[in-house]
């Protein structure tokens, strides 16, 4: 089985969260992709978060309809307030897979530019395969200049670099520019979010009101 993990804060998740997936289960015949909303992320304590369950229930409605993409609880940590670090995320997926099977973990150049900060960002990187969502001018060279030393195995293709035990695929077929803060200010504003988040998505916003007295400058 091939399995993707897709974590981020998802507040909200929007149409670009969608089409990253759905375009890596196709290049790397993923069999799942889980789309994992952190309930406490280690890069956002500092920002005030819609409340987990309605996150989670966003990413539920948009993995409707869509086979092979899964809302998943790995993140929930019910009654904790620690971070939600991804290498025990890794930990808890991988430990059951066997030898057949194989772990991508699908990130975001921007995030993945940042990974030298993550916790045990070595060991997270040795321990799946990445497939990095790539933006215009994004090279191949970008992603070796941010690899801890002594991880690199070898010379890579224009679009894959090989480490120790896994490698890092480039995806360059998602073009989607929209991030959650840009929704949440047009949310705030009253504004239409029609093609910008799945349409169940958009309804749960506008029926809740969630984002309309919130500040947005964030």
């Amino acid at each position: 089985m091939n399995i993707a993990l897709f974590g981020g804060t998802f507040d909200p998740v929007h149409s670009g969260h969608l089409a990253a997936a759905q375009a890596a289960q196709e290049a790397f015949a993923l069999d799942q992709v889980l789309l994992i909303p952190a309930r406490v992320p280690p890069h956002k304590l500092d920002r005030h978060l819609t409340p987990f369950l309605h996150r989670y229930a966003m990413v539920a409605l948009a993995c409707s309809g869509h086979p092979g993409l899964v809302p998943s609880l790995l993140e929930a940590g019910e009654g904790q307030d620690e971070p939600n670090y991804s290498i025990v995320t890794v930990g808890k997926v991988a430990a059951p897979l066997g030898r057949q099977d194989r772990l991508y973990f699908l990130i975001g150049a921007d995030a993945f530019l940042e990974i030298g900060e993550w916790k045990d960002s070595a060991r997270l990187l040795d321990s799946c395969d990445f497939i990095i969502v790539s933006r215009p001018g994004f090279s191949i060279e970008k992603i070796a200049e941010v690899l801890p030393a002594g991880l690199r195995a070898g010379d890579g293709t224009a679009d894959s670099i090989p480490l120790r035990r896994t490698r890092l695929h480039l995806l360059t077929t998602v073009h989607f520019d929209i991030s959650s803060s840009a929704i949440r200010r047009l949310a705030s504003q009253g504004k239409s979010l029609c093609g910008l988040v799945p349409d169940a998505v958009g309804d749960y916003i506008q029926k809740l009101g969630l984002f309309l007295h919130e500040d947005t400058s964030e």
